[in-house]
């Protein structure tokens, strides 16, 4: 698994957006600022993750970003397959299998691979934005 620079902008981001949880919106540039993000980066970001219905904006002289469910709900999973896409080396789970089941020679080094997709997915799938707050 590989998280690139812009998956660690949006969880940086959300994060932000956990501690302000429920309801109050906070502007790009307080975000871009208080985690050193470029601007319009993040902005891109956001607009992804809005996309993926994980955030929500506001817009006006008192608008913003805010989380679209609670931070408990949103899980890391969710998160970087948005931004980043499978959790997988080679694609995802289901591209791994069909390695597995069509290459003979490296069918031991596939499945090794797809052990630890599946073991990275468990933990991903199973920790929430909250929970990585708390770890802060």
């Amino acid at each position: 698994m590989r998280v690139s620079k812009k998956g660690l902008y949006a969880l940086e981001a959300l994060m932000v957006l956990a501690k302000r949880h429920p309801g109050r919106v906070i502007k790009i540039r307080q975000i871009a600022s208080a985690e050193r993000i470029p601007g319009k980066f993040l902005e891109l970001i956001l607009l992804e993750l809005k996309r993926a219905r994980l955030v929500e904006s506001k817009r006006g002289a008192r608008g913003g970003y805010r989380l679209r469910r609670a931070p408990g709900r949103i899980f890391l999973g969710e998160i970087i397959r948005t931004i980043d896409g499978p959790l997988a080396p080679f694609g995802d789970a289901a591209s791994l299998r069909r390695l597995v089941a069509r290459d003979r020679k490296h069918r031991p080094l596939f499945r090794l691979f797809l052990d630890v997709r599946n073991a990275a997915a468990r933990i991903m799938d199973h920790t929430s934005l909250a929970d990585l707050c708390r770890r802060r």
